[in-house]
């Protein structure tokens, strides 16, 4: 005699809930490529535009003749830079869990009770993507705001891989222990 497997659910009652398996390092990796590149093409519009105005205004027309639009202009892009950055992960993570690099690798963060992190989880959580505030200060502003982000970079990286509760870095940790699922079923 065979036995439908559907009779047990009905007998035993639904299976129980299976929590969502984490997301490998690679697979994140490639959904925040896919962001940075995306949000690389957005700067470059936004504060391409912005800052040339900027310059343009100030000059007469003339493009980068004073010393002051042009240390003006990039202290409006360092910062512009740092908001965009900051607040394109911060609000499609705290709206659906989801960065469009995140929805193309059918991935999603979750809070500890496996639902969508609210807004200051989410700004928690990214927070290292906008340590390039730092360029603000003259000379040294760059190096240092790049070497912090590189240096964020490894760190989560590592602790993605070494963490045994199920790849969370330091950063899901700071956010309140949120992890990165696969969106559509299993671990990938």
């Amino acid at each position: 005699m065979t036995e439908n497997p559907e009779s047990f659910a009905t007998a035993a009652g639904p299976p129980p809930p299976v929590a969502p398996a984490a997301a490998s390092l690679g697979v994140r990796a490639v959904a925040r490529l896919i962001d940075f590149v995306l949000l690389g093409i957005a700067n470059f519009i936004v504060i391409g535009v912005i800052v040339l105005g900027m310059v343009l205004g100030q000059s007469g027309g003339v493009f980068l003749t004073s010393g002051a639009s042009s240390i003006l202009a990039g202290v409006v892009s360092t910062v512009l830079g740092a908001a965009i950055n900051l607040g394109y992960f911060a609000l499609l993570e705290s709206r659906n869990g989801q960065t469009v690099g995140k929805m193309i690798m059918k991935l999603r963060v979750v809070d500890a009770s496996a639902g969508t992190p609210s807004l200051e989880q989410a700004l928690r959580r990214n927070i290292w993507v906008g340590f390039g505030i730092a360029g603000v200060v003259p000379i040294i502003g760059g190096l240092i705001g790049s070497l912090a982000q590189l240096a964020a970079v490894v760190t989560i990286a590592i602790g993605i891989a070494d963490d045994k509760r199920g790849g969370r870095g330091w950063h899901d940790r700071f956010a309140g222990d949120t992890l990165v699922v696969s969106a559509d079923g299993p671990a990938r």
